[in-house]
């Protein structure tokens, strides 16, 4: 499956960024929607050098008025491809920054499907790439807020594509662990090492995934494997776990002070 007409939200930077520059080419219409026009103008630019027609469109996906301009964007471009990539995390969650993360990660991603979706299902053709993470299967002491919404973009996506597979129209919800982007500070960049995936590695895994219309993509696989496993114990035990890797955790970065 290839795409021609696509949308991708937070577009200006990290994976979203990545992703645009990757299916951009001859022929391709890439729409980029982000709040930064500056940053978005820049990947715009990268892609319409490989031969694509790129727009940037500065919105707020958090805004519901936003609804309108996406609908009129896909009535203009009858998109093939819609990619919310939009998020925001924090290493430290006030009550005002839990709220602005719901506000983007959660509500900015339902207002993007549902300003796109009449138009997919009218044509009958389609496909949602909805960017979730591992943090979304079991929380490990991470900030509560970013993993609770990531977790209902896994539940959402998931829903949504059985409802909408009858339609024609397809749903990939991709959890990645920890991508190599603005987002990861330089300490749990050097933490992480060989466990933290390149851009360039995560956006051509998500590609394929969603030119193979897979239900879901996690990756890297042993992070994968270890949340998978995490979560399907009971919790009592799980917590037990990472209680222990978090001591494990903060003595190694003690001793590195």
């Amino acid at each position: 499956m290839t795409f021609q007409r696509i949308l991708i939200t937070g577009a200006s930077s990290g994976l979203g960024a990545e992703l645009a520059r990757q299916l951009a080419g001859p022929d391709v219409t890439v729409v980029l929607v982000a709040r930064n026009i500056d940053r978005l103008e820049q990947v715009a630019e990268t892609s319409r050098d490989t031969g694509a027609a790129a727009h940037a469109v500065a919105l707020d996906i958090s805004d519901p008025l936003m609804g309108q301009k996406l609908a009129e964007l896909d009535r203009r471009y009858q998109f093939d491809l819609v990619i919310a990539a939009a998020g925001i995390a924090a290493g430290k969650e006030t009550t005002e920054i839990a709220r602005q993360i719901t506000a983007t990660n959660v509500i900015g991603v339902q207002n993007t499907v549902d300003a796109i979706l009449p138009g997919l299902i009218e044509r009958g053709r389609g496909q949602i790439g909805l960017i979730s993470s591992l943090a979304g299967f079991r929380a490990l002491g991470g900030p509560p807020a970013y993993s609770a919404s990531k977790a209902w973009v896994r539940l959402y996506g998931e829903a949504l594509r059985g409802r909408l597979a009858r339609k024609g129209i397809g749903v990939s919800v991709i959890c990645p662990g920890f991508v190599d982007t603005p987002m990861v500070d330089d300490t749990t960049r050097a933490k992480l090492g060989q466990q933290l995936v390149a851009v360039d590695q995560a956006a051509a895994l998500t590609i394929k995934a969603l030119q193979q219309n897979r239900a879901r993509l996690s990756f890297p696989r042993a992070m994968a494997l270890r949340v998978w496993w995490l979560a399907a114990q009971p919790a009592w035990l799980s917590d037990r776990r990472i209680k222990r890797h978090q001591r494990a955790t903060q003595t190694h970065q003690d001793r590195s002070d």
